[in-house]
């Protein structure tokens, strides 16, 4: 439920005494801006990736198996962690400065299950083609 335009301006100036009078508090409450931080963490993740290519690279051309071997392992390590880290950057609508508490990396909104269809394959295929081409699609 939104704030009501005068419950918006109390809580900012509630927000600017706050900062007024005690800008450390304020600041530590405000908390760390979670697309910043995890487009920082798949950045650094790039650059680590990019040095895992080099160490392979350098361990094919030198001959040294071990070398390449840890490349890879950095690369698949790295590209895990850019991943990971690009996943969780939070929507642009978005409320900023507000802190994700929940555990462990967000989930995909799982949709509800479409009720089972009882007929083959072949007559759901036609029910569909039958349903565009009353609506329709494809003209």
């Amino acid at each position: 439920m939104p704030l009501s335009d005068h419950e918006q301006r109390l809580l900012e100036q509630m927000e600017q005494a706050l900062l007024a009078e005690d800008p450390k508090f304020a600041t530590a409450m405000r908390g760390a801006d979670l697309r910043r931080r995890y487009r920082r963490r798949a950045v650094l993740a790039g650059f680590v990736f990019v040095v895992g290519v080099v160490m392979l690279m350098t361990g094919a051309v030198t001959q040294v198996i071990a070398l390449g071997v840890a490349g890879f392992l950095v690369m698949l390590a790295s590209a895990f962690y850019a991943v990971t880290s690009w996943r969780r950057v939070p929507p642009a609508d978005a409320a900023p400065d507000v802190p994700n508490i929940s555990p462990g990396s967000p989930r995909r909104q799982r949709r509800p299950k479409a009720p089972k269809n009882n007929g083959s394959f072949m007559e759901r295929m036609e029910q569909r083609w039958r349903n565009r081409r009353e609506r329709g699609f494809g003209q």
